[in-house]
């Protein structure tokens, strides 16, 4: 097996955003494998804390039990991320975000149980996000373009916080364009054959915010493109489906007993 697997997760961006503005790496991925609108399950509203757990443990929010943006009192032990996982089986691993819950033991933490690069943050305003994204797509294409790194998560979370300031107009539709910038810087890094997976979380309501029921905050995207990605995605795809497909792609074997309520793109 000698490709590797990259998820970007790219926090609060609206599906209908991505027609807007101008995402050429984003495009790129799309074209090459395909892009398609989820819906954010049901079992959990529209929060990053389930968004990003569901997306990494491939179980939704009954069992890894995170609801919020707090996460404590999760199962994640139970139901580990699929970095863990695969350190466990003995692939090089890579993580970076900025979003504290994340890595850190921050509001519950971590999601991911390994930890990893997180950039100091002075405040949480639009600019200080959009310079940690740069910290993190710069320390990225470094190290997975080491050679070293068979599984990586690279989180961009400058579009949530900006929408959440300003809404989704001019501004938050510049980030997105911008967190495309930093998916390219990543992306041009990578040397071989990878499976590349986009996501984000939730959408985001006009005036910015989310949680609740409507389309706008409930619809999620991804977009997938790689030696294991089909060029049609399944119907049925959700953030469930992520961790699995990943640990297939490198040859993991799932083992029934670890309870995923996802299944490989291509089940």
């Amino acid at each position: 097996m000698t490709h590797k697997v990259l998820v970007l997760g790219i926090d609060g961006v609206r599906y209908d955003a991505l027609q807007q503005v101008r995402t050429p790496h984003l495009d790129a991925i799309a074209a090459a494998g395909f892009i398609r609108p989820i819906r954010v399950d049901d079992a959990a509203p529209t929060i990053s804390g389930p968004g990003w757990a569901t997306v990494a443990t491939g179980v939704l929010a009954p069992k890894h039990q995170i609801y919020g943006n707090d996460l404590a009192g999760n199962a994640l032990h139970t139901y580990p991320d699929f970095l863990t996982r695969l350190s466990q089986l003995g692939f090089g691993t890579y993580a970076a975000a900025a979003w504290q819950p994340l890595l850190s033991s921050d509001s519950g933490g971590p999601v991911f149980l390994g930890g990893g690069f997180q950039p100091a943050m002075d405040s949480h305003d639009g600019p200080s996000w959009r310079q940690a994204d740069r910290q993190i797509a710069e320390h990225a294409a470094k190290a997975l373009g080491s050679g070293d790194v068979s599984a990586a998560f690279v989180y961009l979370g400058a579009p949530d916080e900006v929408a959440h300031q300003s809404g989704t107009g001019p501004e938050y539709l510049e980030t997105v364009e911008g967190a495309d910038i930093m998916v390219g810087t990543v992306l041009d890094a990578l040397k071989g054959d990878w499976v590349v997976i986009a996501v984000t979380d939730h959408g985001h309501i006009d005036g910015g915010g989310h949680g609740g029921d409507s389309e706008f905050e409930r619809t999620a995207w991804v977009a997938a493109c790689g030696p294991t990605i089909p060029t049609t995605a399944p119907e049925s795809l959700g953030h469930k489906d992520i961790h699995p497909h990943l640990l297939t792609s490198l040859g993991v074997d799932l083992d029934p007993a670890w309870g995923l309520d996802g299944k490989p793109f291509d089940s």
